[in-house]
């Protein structure tokens, strides 16, 4: 990212929750990523006025004006796929919060519109940017695997906002796919106590080499945040992930990684697997899904 910036894409933020407010901060940054970008206005279902010195806009505004070439879909899940098809009619450019789409159509849809358009479609991915994960990758290559799973835990999430756990925890199933190749499904269960706010839901993967994988998400009150993991090796075991560095700057990582994709810099062989494995990934949550609830 050393070219000097000769134009500068014009951004607005959709959502200030959590994520948007993250992004909002990110754009104002002094970092390289953020000479490329500017930070227009914000879009809220809220009347909110303005935030950080951030004019709120309209949507109707930020679809029609020529300033803006880029929208950041920080809103929730839910809405992702109306936002992005939106943005991209108006023709602008888009990054998304994870997952694109709660189906694998959807999503396909969205691609496929990105690409007619010329417009650069980012699904965000942070969960890759971490240091955990870093590790992990140093851990697992060139092993080979028996058996492994991946278990996760936290407090109740809003399926009618976020999607169904398959599609609101993808971000542990990305983890599998990065670290073992793309795996095929051989079964899914839900058990859910809505009255309790309580789900688990346990699926069982296969990598290519037919090792078996399951990936549980569990989530109640009273439930901490917590990744619990256990792959097996033919060499050994790793049943833990060191406390490694604090994830620093994930956001700004994955912006600096849009902002190569808008000037270019990323090859179309790259571009192309990471579609193929964000495709791979919700179709595995949508199979997931039909298990769960034909």
């Amino acid at each position: 990212m050393n070219t000097e910036p000769g134009r500068k894409f014009g951004v607005v933020v959709v959502g200030v929750g959590r994520a948007g407010s993250v992004r909002i901060r990110d754009l104002q940054s002094p970092h390289p990523s953020s000479a490329f970008l500017n930070l227009i206005g914000f879009v809220s279902r809220r009347t909110l006025g303005s935030r950080d010195e951030v004019p709120q806009i309209s949507l109707e505004d930020a679809l029609s004006s020529p300033e803006v070439h880029v929208a950041y879909i920080c809103s929730e899940s839910s809405s992702h796929e109306d936002y992005i098809r939106q943005f991209l009619q108006a023709g602008k450019h888009v990054l998304v919060e994870y997952p694109m789409a709660l189906s694998l159509a959807g999503a396909q849809e969205l691609w496929a519109l990105a690409e007619q358009k010329g417009k650069v479609l980012h699904e965000e991915h942070v969960e890759l940017l971490m240091e955990e994960f870093a590790f992990l990758q140093k851990e697992v290559v060139g092993k080979e695997l028996l058996k492994g799973s991946l278990h996760f835990t936290a407090g109740p999430l809003e399926e009618e906002q976020f999607g169904f756990p398959a599609f609101s925890g993808i971000s542990r199933l990305t983890w599998l796919v990065c670290l073992f190749g793309e795996l095929s499904l051989a079964s899914a269960t839900l058990e859910e106590r809505k009255e309790d706010q309580y789900m688990k839901m346990t699926v069982q993967l296969e990598t290519k080499n037919k090792c078996p994988l399951s990936w549980i998400e569990e989530k109640g009150p009273g439930l901490k945040r917590n990744r619990y993991l256990s792959f097996h090796f033919k060499s050994g075991s790793l049943d833990s992930v060191p406390n490694v560095a604090v994830n620093k700057n994930i956001f700004l990582k994955d912006q600096e990684l849009f902002v190569q994709k808008l000037l270019g810099q990323v090859s179309e062989k790259d571009l192309a697997a990471e579609r193929r494995r964000i495709l791979h990934c919700l179709g595995l949550a949508e199979g997931i899904r039909q298990l769960c609830r034909p």
